[in-house]
């Protein structure tokens, strides 16, 4: 299969999308993935492998490990595409879903791999450590979830779709909101999500001042490419200044997710591929199922020019991408 490809965007996905056993597939096969590991291991102080593969799978679920091990891995796929692919494919942008979006930065040259792993992990532990609440994800519009969410004292997270809307706030306030839109809105879902806190809402702004701390003490440069900005929806500017207040401010308004890919199709994107992580219950990479799918196929599929989706998240689909 050949992929004529002009304006290719790629996308990382974000936490929700680890599991045990990430990334095995590629370290067994590959010393250029291995090397990778050890340098975050050596970054990190602790060996990303092993607790990658071997868990104990509670620790993977910990914010201050998933956004270390999840950007690991998404660098990982990255740079195994471009080792098996004969013409590796150059986007003219990149994008990525909350964590994700410091995987994007690295992939066009903004942020090195070593100080995106350092902020990363702190980033993970000051959500841990300062977050509360959870996080729901409602099959309804902004316009039907703001109510909802203002009145229950909950924040509105994330813009998934125009019509899925990530709501999140303390435990039984989600619950009060969910009894409520059930009343309003019968036919439509309120789903729980598996994180520490109340992440992209006003429960993470003390997380966020102590952040600004490290971002200020991390270099960035001019990305070689575009990279879209959750918190604005469009792309970050070319100044480092910039680019870390779009990252502070990330941390405590909406992952403005439709804003990303509406933004890239306006700039004629016809090609996206998604690097890293996984869903699904299947017990090893090989079973998993690339986690912005769903979601980029649903928006993008009454665009004119519909774009082309790849993924490559394990050995197969790499493989698959490589030679696509």
């Amino acid at each position: 299969m050949a992929i004529a490809a002009q304006r290719p965007v790629f996308l990382f996905p974000g936490q929700g999308s680890q599991y045990l056993g990430i990334g095995r597939d590629l370290h067994a096969e590959f010393e250029s993935v291995r090397r990778i590991y050890q340098q975050a291991s050596d970054v990190l102080g602790y060996d990303v492998a092993k607790l990658s593969f071997e868990g104990p799978e509670e620790q993977i679920h910990l914010t201050r490990h998933t956004q270390p091990l999840l950007l690991t891995h998404h660098l990982a796929c990255l740079s195994l595409y471009r080792e098996l692919a004969e013409a590796p494919v150059e986007p003219f942008a990149a994008g990525g879903h909350s964590l994700g979006e410091y995987s994007a930065l690295v992939a066009a040259g903004a942020l090195g791999f070593e100080d995106a792993l350092r902020l990363v992990a702190r980033r993970g532990a000051l959500m841990g450590e300062h977050g509360e609440g959870e996080m729901c994800a409602l099959t309804i519009n902004l316009e039907s979830a703001r109510p909802l969410a203002d009145r229950h004292y909950c924040g509105i997270a994330g813009l998934n779709l125009p019509d899925q809307t990530v709501v999140a706030g303390a435990s039984a306030d989600l619950g009060r909101l969910e009894a409520d839109m059930a009343e309003q809105f019968p036919k439509k879902r309120a789903v729980r999500l598996k994180t520490e806190g109340a992440f992209h809402t006003y429960y993470m702004v003390t997380a966020a001042r102590l952040f600004r701390e490290e971002l200020d003490q991390v270099e960035f440069k001019a990305p070689r490419l575009q990279v879209l900005a959750n918190y604005t929806g469009g792309f970050h500017d070319y100044d480092a200044e910039s680019i870390r207040s779009r990252l502070f401010f990330q941390l405590f308004h909406p992952v403005n997710w439709v804003g990303c890919l509406q933004t890239a199709l306006d700039e004629g994107a016809d090609l996206f591929i998604e690097f890293g992580g996984g869903i699904g219950q299947g017990d090893g990479p090989a079973q998993k199922r690339p986690n912005l799918e769903g979601m980029i196929k649903k928006f993008t599929r009454r665009a004119e020019n519909k774009p082309v989706y790849l993924a490559a998240i394990n050995l197969a689909t790499i493989r698959h991408t490589a030679g696509a």
